[in-house]
């Protein structure tokens, strides 16, 4: 009978100090903390679409470069 009281006593203990973690507290008393926002997604960069840019490069591509 000891043990059934000892291991019932335990139980209750665990059971309470899981209860009283489980709580959304952030210390002040028992008032829930705010829920964080969740982090914006990073757009990717799109590459750089200028036309005389993308000619340049297209002509020192085939090159057509008369600089070098």
């Amino acid at each position: 009978m000891t043990y059934l009281l000892v291991a019932v006593t335990i139980t209750i203990v665990v059971i309470g100090l899981a209860w009283r973690g489980l709580g959304t507290d952030n210390g002040d008393g028992g008032t829930p903390a705010p829920p964080r926002p969740r982090p914006r997604p990073t757009r990717p960069t799109a590459p750089d679409d200028d036309p005389d840019f993308l000619g340049e490069i297209d002509r020192r591509l085939r090159g057509e470069d008369k600089s070098s």
